[in-house]
């Protein structure tokens, strides 16, 4: 008996015991449909949380200054030094808080942010209208202000901004520029904010103290050397570790990068347990199966079958079974991915890898399973048979 024999006796078999068929297809229906919708989100999740990662900005380096007191922060001028070390092609220091901004009868509550020139290549931020802030603005502690996509909504609803007059916690600023809509990032917004001139933020916010740096590396290959030189002048500065933190994108990325490849493992783990549960289930059938064609198993021996030809006819038959539910599980699986994908806004990546991996693993666990009952049937005694019922 060939393989083609085989699969069409088998698919004969399924064809006449339909809902039987299907109930010990459900098993791995269930199994491959989760395995490739949780996979895929998790692979969605991944890629997306890496894009918003990189999004923050090309070869970032994050120095934060931790801890209290009037040593808990850097000034303007040692924020500004770090520019001149090796490797660096950009530094942009922030000092911010949260501030209420009114234009005309509309108000909203945002985060202010006071930094320098360099601020939008060190965070990749595009201008959409106008321009940032420059050089002259901070020297002059100039009241302008450039806003966040969602500040611009919130506030002028249509209107153009630029040239419009904004009052931040009761002090006038003129509006300058609009920021390109970024997104989120991190589980925050990155257009829900105002960026003043740092020197005029430190006045606003009556606090003269910087804690936060971006710093821009000129290469990936650079980031390192910086970050370690970035803490030789912090140690130095603090003389506790504790009082500072440097970290860089890489960092970030890996870090995130291990939590969801491990939460996407342990749910596709916890959905192959499904599917192995669903091979339990054709093994159960299959069992049945042969007792009842024990007649049909006998008549055929007695025709001159070979052992090897009953064994290739029900490891087949539970094989086909196991892949025909896959196969039904996969589609299920990709319509709730598209699905998600349309309505919700939730990124999943169907990846040939996923398609192949079930299949192949559905397959598997089809002839796995129907080993035992295969064998079982190969091995009945062609005159005992002959007698059953």
């Amino acid at each position: 008996m060939n393989l083609l024999q085989a699969v069409r006796l088998a698919l004969g078999a399924i064809s006449s015991n339909k809902l039987r068929s299907f109930l010990t297809m459900l098993g791995v229906i269930i199994g491959v449909f989760a395995v490739v919708a949780l996979v895929s989100i998790g692979q969605g999740a991944t890629s997306q949380v890496t894009e918003r990662i990189q999004g923050m900005g090309s070869n970032l380096i994050t120095l934060n200054i931790r801890g209290r007191g009037p040593l808990s922060s850097l000034t303007y001028d040692e924020a500004m030094d770090l520019a001149g070390r090796t490797g660096v092609r950009a530094v942009a220091p922030v000092v911010n808080g949260q501030v209420t901004v009114k234009y005309g009868t509309q108000s909203a509550s945002t985060s202010l942010e006071g930094t320098t020139p360099d601020y939008p290549s060190v965070r990749a931020y595009t201008m959409g209208q106008g321009r940032f802030l420059a050089p002259v603005d901070i020297q002059n502690r100039q009241k302008v202000a450039v806003l966040g996509a969602d500040v611009v909504e919130n506030l002028f609803a249509g209107t153009n901004p630029v040239g419009r007059e904004i009052r931040i916690d009761g002090t006038a600023f003129t509006v300058v520029g609009v920021l390109e809509k970024k997104g989120t990032s991190m589980g925050g917004s990155n257009d829900d904010k105002v960026i003043i001139p740092i020197t005029t933020a430190q006045r606003l916010l009556r606090d003269a103290g910087i804690r936060t740096v971006y710093i821009q590396a000129e290469s990936p290959d650079e980031v390192n050397q910086v970050v370690a030189g970035l803490e030789a002048v912090m140690q130095r500065r603090f003389r506790d570790e504790d009082a500072y933190r440097v970290f860089n994108q890489a960092e970030v990325l890996d870090t995130v990068s291990q939590v969801t490849g491990t939460m996407t493992l342990m749910l596709g783990g916890i959905a192959g347990i499904s599917l192995l549960v669903g091979g339990i289930g054709i093994m159960n059938i299959m069992l049945v199966s042969v007792t009842e064609r024990t007649r049909e198993i006998g008549i055929t021996k007695a025709l001159g079958a070979k052992k090897r030809d009953i064994l290739s006819q029900f490891l087949v038959e539970s094989a086909v079974i196991s892949s025909l539910g896959g196969l039904v599980g996969l589609l299920l699986g990709y319509g709730l991915v598209r699905t998600l994908s349309k309505f919700t806004g939730l990124t999943a990546v169907f990846s040939p890898q996923v398609v192949a991996v079930a299949l192949v693993f559905s397959l598997f666990v089809g002839v796995f399973f129907g080993i035992y009952p295969a064998n079982k049937a190969a091995n009945l005694n062609p005159i005992e048979a002959l007698r059953a019922e």
